[in-house]
């Protein structure tokens, strides 16, 4: 159960949100907010969702922050037993920056696993930009409907499943039985953006799983959630950030648009003609971000390392000041 322990919220120096490089690479994130004397603290590691740290409390000059995590223990049988260990997150700050240190028990109770990170402040939320103010340039078809030219894969070593047909940019995983799985990959622009709208549409096979990712960092989720409860990781939803207000779904087979606008880190989306969500301010990286940092520009990069999927029609306007 999610707890924040008391502490000189006032006082804190670690409010705010911080972008993370975490081991091996990945990009993360960690936002601190005080409710009076709690601290509240929210993660992001690699992959995967948003999530609340289990505590979050000041010890002298440090942050210390706790989650517990469910992991697999091999007994003395033999046999594997889910545990709970409690691995403790210690922050210290140097102006904008972040040191970290995470120590973690080894499941088998011998010893512990401890590691080292960084972390930088990100910059302030601008307030929600008057969207009927900006000015958007002309039309830039990302996708020519007859080759992938100017686009490539974002891992260098994956298999690449992405192929063009009919005007259809598809993708598709196939296996080879009795050989090891291949991974396959995502695929992203050549090019980088700022702010911008981008009208994209997608089909969906049964149970398929993508995403469009803006600025390489957040990604607008495509999934077939057609008849499922609102939640923050539908369709058209800010990847475990921000739910739509409303379900817009078409079932899996047919054909979808998306009109997403970023502008000053808020997002709009509209699907299938429905606007989902309105102008809201996105804190942070989604899950599958290639950098923490919310201020560079970045590439549209399409998710395939889930399921087949396919998208058509994919065209830019960048904003002109």
């Amino acid at each position: 159960m999610f707890h924040s322990s008391p502490g000189h919220a006032a006082d804190n120096p670690f409010l705010g949100e911080w972008g993370l490089a975490i081991p091996g690479g990945g990009a993360g994130w960690l936002g601190v907010q005080s409710h009076g004397n709690r601290i509240d603290a929210q993660m992001l590691w690699g992959w995967g969702s948003v999530f609340k740290l289990n505590g979050a409390h000041l010890d002298g000059d440090k942050l210390v922050l706790t989650r517990i995590q469910r992991v697999d223990s091999k007994r003395p049988d033999g046999r594997t037993a889910k545990i709970k260990l409690t691995e403790t997150i210690t922050v210290t700050r140097d102006g904008d920056s972040l040191k970290l240190l995470s120590v973690m028990p080894k499941a088998e109770g011998n010893g512990e696993d401890r590691a080292e990170f960084t972390g930088k402040r990100l910059p302030p939320m601008p307030p929600a930009p008057d969207l009927s103010s900006v000015k958007f340039g002309d039309p830039v078809p990302l996708f020519d409907g007859k080759s992938l030219d100017g686009w490539r894969l974002v891992e260098t070593d994956a298999a690449n499943g992405w192929s063009v047909h009919d005007g259809i940019l598809a993708n598709n995983q196939p296996q080879e039985e009795g050989k090891p799985e291949k991974n396959y990959g995502n695929l992203r622009t050549v090019a980088e953006f700022e702010d911008f709208t981008l009208h994209a549409e997608t089909r969906l096979p049964k149970e398929g799983n993508s995403g469009i990712y803006l600025r390489g960092i957040y990604e607008v989720q495509v999934l077939d959630s057609f008849g499922k409860p609102l939640d923050s990781h539908n369709m058209g939803a800010i990847y475990s950030r921000l739910k739509p207000t409303v379900n817009a779904e078409k079932p899996a087979g047919q054909w979808q648009t998306l009109d997403i606008t970023f502008v000053q880190r808020h997002a709009t989306v509209v699907l299938n003609g429905i606007k989902i969500i309105d102008n809201q301010p996105v804190l942070g990286p989604t899950g599958g971000a290639l950098w923490p940092e919310v201020d560079r520009p970045g590439p549209i990069y399409l998710q395939g390392d889930h399921t087949g999927i396919e998208y058509r029609n994919i065209v830019l306007r960048p904003v002109v000041h």
